[in-house]
């Protein structure tokens, strides 16, 4: 029995992820979304190598590579962003929100210089007249349809750079990152096969036509079919309580004649509620709960136009709810001991793991470390603490500053303190799964790949998407800036090739 298990498991992880209710979530292996990419971004060159093109210059050869490889890279952008399981279901969304954010710095330097290598030998030759040739570029009505998607793709990277700093609610951010990703890849497409050289027939042409598309499909599928079951399978708002200073938690069940949401402890949704179920105006929350209890909890902090006005939510609110997503959870990341690491909100995820462990009667060890700014601010503390009594749980309560009437221990999650919560456990065989704000995850994450825990068992989530520092996030750099490198030596290889 034991052997035919293990090979369905095996099964599983080959094939895809097998829900509770027997269906199979068809999620791609890491490496296997690794190698399609470069694939996917250069499939037009090969298509553009067997075009019959006059012979030009190799710096032209080059412009043309950038371009087409460049065009590629932004329609790859609709399906890398995190809402297809197909794709990031086993990448987990710090990493999606990297190589999203990476890709699209690296896609907007090559668009910028795709013109400007064009005139290179031109300016060599003549640098007034190699200025004059890119102001032409950039104003003639022949290429004006470039010249937008340029300036779209541009405003629409600045602007998600800047997202904090703008004078924009949350809602009108998205709207406007959606309008400009629409408006480069349809004037990005337009200019390929009206000006380009190597596009304007054959079967480049006609893979432009395909790309442009699934781009409307994507986006169908997004805003359109998700528009849909968000308002078909309506849930709704059961309860709201007061967890912590400024933190609720929402008990949300779905309507009648909605199914219940089959998901891992661990995951998170995209939320909308009342008349605004519509996808722009959604928002991402980790499950605070287990699969086994009925309907879904979520811990919520008030920290953003939306979360702001969580606690006066009306009871029987209509709730969208989109998912599940992620792979912050247990069964991508198994270990004979487990280690829980919150800070703040990211108690979230953290306690939807603890819940789960709870209903199954987990008999693994379990060492729970939350750190706070302050004791007001631990939301769940004494559902923690009761725990203890079913499950081999050791937890450690940090408050950052100490204040009249607190007990417990003060001030940071440091070596020394990951180190006793790890006391008595094998770290080779301890899996630690951390999330909250940015510097605590990148401190934690390295300490404790320090105390002998494996790179590969040290998972987090950090929910403000902000780029870390930490040795995972150096590698993980690293090998996102090999993909790039595989694109650069493609377009090197298409310019021999063609000259």
């Amino acid at each position: 029995m034991q052997g035919r298990q293990e090979a369905a498991d095996k099964e599983d992880a080959a094939i895809g992820e097998r829900s509770k209710d027997g269906a199979r979530t068809l999620r791609l292996p890491t490496w296997v979304v690794a190698a399609l990419y470069p694939v996917a971004c250069l499939a037009p060159l090969l298509f553009a190598a067997k075009r019959d093109v006059v012979p030009t210059s190799g710096w032209a050869i080059a412009a043309a590579g950038i371009g087409l490889v460049g065009l590629a890279s932004i329609a790859a952008q609709f399906v890398t962003s995190g809402r297809f399981e197909l794709v990031s279901g086993r990448l987990g969304i710090d990493r999606v929100m990297a190589f999203h954010k990476m890709a699209a710095l690296w896609v907007t330097l090559t668009l910028l210089l795709h013109p400007v290598i064009y005139v290179v030998p031109t300016f060599l030759a003549d640098p007034a007249l190699g200025a004059e040739r890119l102001v032409a570029y950039h104003t003639l009505p022949h290429y004006r349809s470039g010249v937008v998607a340029l300036w779209a793709l541009v405003f629409m990277v600045v602007g998600s750079a800047l997202r904090e700093h703008l004078p924009l609610r949350y809602e009108a951010w998205r709207a406007a990152h959606l309008v400009l990703a629409v408006v480069t890849i349809g004037a990005g497409l337009h200019h390929a096969v009206s000006v380009g050289r190597f596009s304007a027939a054959g079967g480049l042409n006609g893979y432009w036509w395909a790309v442009g598309a699934a781009a409307v499909g994507v986006v169908a599928i997004l805003y359109g079919l998700r528009w849909a079951g968000l308002n078909l399978r309506p849930w709704r708002l059961v309860s709201v309580t007061k967890l912590a200073d400024q933190m609720w938690e929402l008990n949300v069940q779905p309507a009648k004649g909605t199914p219940p949401l089959f998901y891992h402890a661990g995951q998170f949704v995209w939320m909308t509620e009342g008349v605004r179920r519509f996808p722009l105006f959604d928002h991402p929350f980790s499950i605070a709960d287990s699969p086994l209890r009925p309907g879904l909890s979520f811990v919520v902090k008030e920290a953003g136009d939306f979360t702001n006005q969580i606690g006066t939510l009306a009871i029987g609110t209509p709730i969208g709810i989109d998912g599940p997503y992620g792979s912050f959870t247990l069964e991508d990341h198994d270990g004979d001991a487990i280690l829980l690491i919150a800070g703040g909100v990211g108690i979230a995820p953290i306690l939807g793991i603890l819940r789960d462990l709870v209903a199954r009667d987990d008999r693994r060890p379990v060492r729970l470390a939350y750190a706070a700014g302050h004791p007001e601010n631990f939301a769940g503390k004494n559902e923690i603490e009761v725990a203890r009594s079913t499950l081999d749980l050791e937890t450690l309560f940090l408050s950052e500053e100490d204040t009249p009437g607190w007990d417990g221990e003060t001030g940071r999650l440091d070596a020394d303190r990951l180190s006793e919560m790890l006391r008595g456990l094998d770290p080779a065989r301890t899996v630690a799964l951390i999330c909250g704000p940015g510097p605590m995850v990148t401190a934690v994450a390295d300490n404790l790949i320090d105390l002998g825990l494996p790179s590969d068992r040290v998972m987090y989530e950090r929910f403000d998407y902000s780029e870390g520092t930490s040795r995972l996030d150096r590698r993980l750099k690293g090998r996102l800036t090999g993909l790039g490198l595989a694109l650069l030596a493609g377009i090197a290889a298409f310019v021999a090739l063609m000259t």
